[in-house]
C-alpha cells in the first residue's frame, strides 16, 4: 500500500537542505518519491494513505554500540523484575550474577530494540553471536551494518529502502532540543520511526 509522509520538514540527510513542505512517499519497503506535498498528493492521492507528522523527517539513527547494548548489556523486565533487579540496564558482575540463557538474552534484546526504535533508530552495527538475539533484530528488520561500516544512515533517496524517522524540533509543539538523526549523541524527541516501510513507532 502506497504512504505519503507529510512532515514540518524533509531532509534527506541528517544535516542535509530542510525542505519544508516536503513529503515522502513510501510502496512497500521503497521511496517512491520525495518533493512537495501538494504535487505527491496530486500524483498519489488517490490511491494512498496520508499520514501528517508535527516535526523533521530524516533519516533514522544508526547504533554502533548495539553489539555490546544487546549482548553484554541486560535489560530488566518491567514491570516483573523490576523491584528485585532496578529498572536500569545491568552490566558486567550484576549480569553474570543472573542466569543468562539464549532465550532470555532474547527476551532482554527485544525490549532494548524497542527503547532504540522509540528513539528513530533504523540501523546497527553488528554482527550478532547470539542465536536468539539475531533472530530477534531480524524480526525487527533494521539494517545490521559490519564493524568499520558507514557510521551515518544512508541518504532518503527514491528507489531506497524507506527507513526514516520523524523528530520534534525545538519550534515543534512539545519539541526538546536535540539533534534529528545524531549518532551516539542525545536525539530531539522522536515522534514515529519507520524500518522497511513499516511504522514500528508511533509517540502516544
Amino acid at each position: 500500500m502506497l504512504t505519503i509522509h507529510r512532515a514540518r520538514v524533509v531532509r534527506r540527510t541528517p544535516e542535509g537542505e530542510p525542505l519544508p513542505g516536503h513529503a515522502l512517499v513510501v510502496d512497500g519497503d521503497r521511496i517512491a518519491a520525495i518533493g512537495p506535498y501538494e504535487e505527491l498528493l496530486g500524483e498519489y492521492g488517490g490511491r494512498a494513505r496520508v499520514r501528517e507528522w508535527d516535526g523533521e523527517l530524516t533519516p533514522g539513527r544508526h547504533e554502533p554500540g548495539a553489539r555490546t547494548l544487546l549482548e553484554s548489556v541486560y535489560h530488566p523486565d518491567d514491570p516483573y523484575e523490576v523491584d528485585e533487579l532496578g529498572s536500569a540496564p545491568l552490566t558486567g558482575e550484576a549480569v553474570a550474577a543472573l542466569e543468562m540463557t539464549d532465550t532470555r538474552w532474547g527476551q532482554s534484546a527485544r525490549r532494548a530494540l524497542q527503547k532504540l526504535l522509540a528513539t528513530g533508530t533504523t540501523g546497527l552495527t553488528g554482527p550478532f553471536t547470539r542465536p536468539r538475539v539475531r533472530t530477534v533484530v531480524s524480526r525487527t528488520g533494521l539494517r545490521v551494518l559490519a564493524p568499520g561500516g558507514p557510521a551515518a544512515p544512508p541518504p532518503l533517496t527514491p528507489g531506497g529502502r524507506a527507513d526514516f524517522a520523524v523528530f520534534a524540533g525545538p519550534d515543534t509543539p512539545g519539541g526538546e532540543p536535540g539533534t534529528p538523526g545524531a549518532p551516539g549523541g542525545e536525539p530531539a524527541r522522536c515522534l514515529a520511526t519507520v524500518v522497511a516501510g513499516r511504522l514500528v513507532h508511533r509517540r502516544a
